[in-house]
């Protein structure tokens, strides 16, 4: 699954526990009828990935749709979701820079007709 819209913060690199489990968040606002403020995830040696981006650029990015379970001490069952970031694009390298070169002065377009042969149609 893919998510794409313009980077609206990028969080510090955290860790965590005694194993050093690393994460890193995201917002990405998309760009529809009705924005949407997406929170993504990058762990690990991904959280590197976000060193290149700044708020306000176009992106895509790959995610992957995490679920778990939780138990309360109470006994009561929980459930949370989260959106895990594997991969990220750049997507202003991929548009067109605006910048239209214009034809050569003696710039002339190919024709294949010649007005000779238009009495030569098949029908």
């Amino acid at each position: 699954m893919e998510v794409q819209g313009k980077i609206k913060l990028i969080g510090e690199t955290k860790t965590y526990g005694n194993n050093g489990f690393r994460k890193r968040e995201v917002v990405v606002t998309t760009e529809e009828q009705y924005p949407q403020h997406l929170l993504v995830e990058f762990v690990q040696d991904k959280t590197d990935l976000l060193n290149n981006y700044q708020v306000g650029q176009p992106v895509k990015i790959g995610i992957n749709l995490r679920g778990r379970e939780w138990v309360s001490p109470q006994g009561e069952t929980k459930y949370f979701n989260s959106i895990q970031g594997w991969r990220i694009e750049n997507l202003q390298a991929a548009q067109p820079s605006g910048q239209d070169v214009p034809p050569p002065d003696n710039f002339e377009p190919a024709s294949d007709f010649n007005e000779e042969d238009h009495d030569d149609l098949p029908f």
